[in-house]
């Protein structure tokens, strides 16, 4: 399972998680997905620690789809790790969140996030939004060798 993961989704709120994934299988790109609902369990996926130790590190996912504002380990301090690895720092990270606070944009960018993405609200709206992320990372964008 962990071999073929494309989409890493680091969601707390389980209607925002299901919603996502509604939309991503609409598009038939949710099947090689991973849901984890905290960035402590996002952390130990992408360094292969903890009940993840049977994969490898650079075994990477195509894109991270982030919230922010989660329990343990908040969605800057995953993407400041991830950034700061080596191994890990070419991952393309798309925060996916309800915040739309400027000093979280800042710093998200100056983090190096690829691409900041506040939640409609509105549910046709979010499944539209979600939709084209999937699209655009998945088939479109090039990634790092």
């Amino acid at each position: 399972m962990n071999n073929e993961i494309e989409i890493l989704l680091v969601e707390d709120n389980i209607s925002d998680a299901e919603m996502t994934i509604r939309a991503l299988k609409k598009n038939n790109l949710g099947h090689k997905m991973l849901h984890v609902k905290d960035g402590e369990e996002a952390l130990e996926f992408i360094f292969a620690t903890g009940k993840y130790s049977e994969r490898t590190v650079e075994n990477t996912p195509k894109v991270v789809l982030l919230d922010l504002k989660m329990p343990k380990v908040n969605g800057i301090e995953v993407l400041q790790k991830i950034r700061a690895d080596d191994r890990t720092k070419k991952i393309p990270i798309v925060v996916l969140t309800s915040s739309n606070e400027d000093p979280d944009i800042q710093e998200c960018y100056r983090l190096g996030v690829n691409s900041y993405v506040v939640k409609p609200v509105q549910f046709e709206k979010f499944i539209k939004a979600v939709s084209e992320l999937g699209l655009y990372w998945l088939l479109v964008n090039q990634p790092p060798k």
